[in-house]
């Protein structure tokens, strides 16, 4: 389905994020996950990408497997890093031919010790090269970018960070999905500053709860300009093993997401890191047992 009509469809939409399995196992652990999450009816899922071919076919096999055997919206992630146009032609005339009609087009970041030597102007250097090239290709394709509610890590002139989103829009992005975020006042005023801007288009709440100390510090890692509350520092401090951390985080993702339901956000977006758990309980903790209920 096309996120026009998804979002047509729906009040709030809601939809998961996964990542490629790196081996068997993992692919039957992720298949168990996502079979658990099926039952929320999410309005859409999307695929992470490997940026310079570290799990770009198992993204391609995820992505085409998942679509044929759920009957979900599959949105599978596109990046800049080390791909050419060619490759880009190749990769979504395949997901067309499966039916795909949504892409996540996104700048991406080099993978640690990696280097990527394309030929010069045969590569993308910025996630709106890509919008572009998507656009004038594959026109009828829905198209997702990323938002920083935070600030974006490479853009610290903020006037600069949302007028590079606003050129995104303008070259055909069909909705925007932000960075995680612990703070909703944050959010909304990064959706003010949209507003202001003139960005019309849906901006989508991505939340990822907390659920041991390690999973704080990688996510510290993957979004550098997270800022984590003093409140919420305070509760996981007091917590005396990882199974109450677990709880303080689900917990205050499940406040995040009632008040984002409250102030009638256009779509929450869950970064599930392939565990079903966390999501679960929140759905669980707001008294509902699928995406529908919660949509109103």
């Amino acid at each position: 389905m096309h996120i026009h009509q998804i979002l047509e469809s729906h009040k709030t939409v809601f939809s998961f994020e996964f990542s490629p399995p790196r081996n068997t196992t993992a692919a039957h652990q992720i298949f168990q996950t996502i079979q658990e999450l099926i039952a929320l009816k999410p309005s859409y899922v999307s695929v992470t990408y490997g940026a310079g071919g570290s799990t770009r076919e198992l993204t391609h096999d995820m992505v085409v497997k998942l679509t044929r055997e759920t009957g979900l919206t599959v949105i599978p992630h596109l990046t800049c890093i080390c791909t050419t146009p060619k490759d880009i032609q190749r990769i979504i005339d395949t997901y067309v031919e499966n039916g795909i009609e949504n892409i996540m087009a996104l700048g991406g970041d080099m993978p640690i010790g990696k280097n990527c030597d394309l030929p010069a102007g045969e590569g993308f250097t910025y996630a709106i090269d890509l919008v572009t090239f998507i656009k004038k290709h594959f026109p009828r394709l829905g198209i997702g970018v990323a938002g920083y509610p935070e600030g974006h890590p490479k853009t610290p002139n903020r006037l600069k960070e949302i007028e590079y989103l606003k050129a995104k829009v303008e070259a055909g992005a069909d909705y925007i999905c932000t960075q995680l975020f612990f703070d909703n006042h944050l959010f909304y005023d990064f959706c003010e500053r949209c507003s202001i801007a003139g960005i019309t288009v849906p901006v989508i709440a991505g939340i990822m709860p907390v659920t041991s100390i390690n999973n704080m510090v990688r996510m510290a890692d993957l979004a550098a300009c997270t800022h984590f509350p003093a409140r919420l520092m305070k509760a996981l401090a007091r917590a005396e093993s990882d199974e109450y951390v677990e709880k303080v985080g689900t917990h205050w993702a499940t406040e995040q997401v009632r008040d984002l339901i409250d102030n009638n956000v256009r779509g929450i977006h869950f970064y599930t890191f392939n565990k079903s758990r966390a999501t679960l309980k929140i759905y669980d903790s707001l008294g509902v047992s699928s995406s529908a209920r919660l949509s109103g």
